[in-house]
C-alpha cells in the first residue's frame, strides 16, 4: 500500500510567522493536534516544519512563557521528517518509528504538501490488515466444505 493511499488529505497548515495563540486556535478549530508549517514555492505549499499540541505544552505553557511573544517559527521541528506518496507504508513506519514521530507530511515529486501521515492512519491501516488475516481461517473452511460437498454430491 502505498502512503498517498491512506494520508490524510485534508491538512491544516499555518506559515512560520503565524503566532502560537493563532496556531492553537486552528488546532482547536479543526480538532488536530498539528499544523504543518509551510512556505509557498512557485505558488505551491513546500512543508517546512511541524508544531503539535504537545510542543504548545511542553515548550510554551509548561515552562511559563508568554505564548504571545512566540510564533511557528520558534516552535517547530528544525529537522523536518517527510514521506513521498509513492512510498510504501512500511518504509514511513519504519520512519516513523526511528524518527521518534507520530505525524509525516507527505509531499508528491516536486516536495509539495499533499497530505499528513499519522499515527491513527497508520493504526487503521494495520487493523484492516489484521482483519484481512483473520478472515483467512474461516475462508478456508468454508472452500474446504464446499470441495468437499462437491465431491459427495
Amino acid at each position: 500500500m502505498r502512503i498517498g493511499e491512506i494520508c490524510t488529505r485534508e491538512v491544516v497548515y499555518c506559515e512560520r510567522t503565524t503566532p502560537v495563540v493563532d496556531m492553537a486556535d486552528l488546532m482547536r478549530r479543526h480538532h488536530v493536534g498539528d499544523l504543518i508549517v509551510t512556505e509557498h514555492r512557485d505558488g505551491r505549499l513546500v512543508p517546512v516544519g511541524i508544531v503539535t499540541d504537545r510542543d504548545l505544552v511542553v515548550e510554551v505553557l509548561a515552562q511559563g512563557i508568554d505564548p504571545g511573544s512566540l510564533t511557528a517559527s520558534d516552535l517547530m521541528s528544525k529537522e523536518l521528517a517527510t514521506a513521498n506518496q509513492s512510498e510504501v507504508i512500511y518504509d514511513a513506519i519504519e520512519r516513523m518509528r526511528t524518527k521518534g514521530v507520530r505525524r509525516l507530511p507527505v509531499t508528491d515529486d516536486q516536495g509539495c504538501l499533499i497530505g499528513v501521515l499519522t499515527a491513527d492512519d497508520v493504526t487503521e491501516f494495520l487493523a484492516e490488515e489484521l482483519t484481512g488475516v483473520a478472515r483467512i481461517g474461516p475462508r478456508q473452511v468454508a472452500l474446504e466444505k464446499a470441495v468437499l460437498d462437491a465431491r459427495q454430491a
